[in-house]
């Protein structure tokens, strides 16, 4: 799902910002966490929008 979500933003210049503003306004904070997790032990399989936007929401 993350990875649809960075595909509907890709046109867009400030992409990373857009997705990471979609979590933050529509995902759950258990599901924040599961991706940010996911993220943290490698993003196997996430899009690097979606790792980028995670990271931004992280302050990392």
């Amino acid at each position: 799902m993350a990875n649809q979500i960075a595909a509907n933003f890709s046109f867009h210049e400030d992409q990373v910002e857009r997705v990471a503003d979609h979590f933050t306004r529509f995902w759950a904070p258990s599901m924040r966490r599961m991706l940010s997790d996911h993220v943290e032990g490698g993003g196997d399989g996430l899009d690097g929008a979606v790792q980028r936007a995670v990271r931004l929401l992280n302050g990392t």
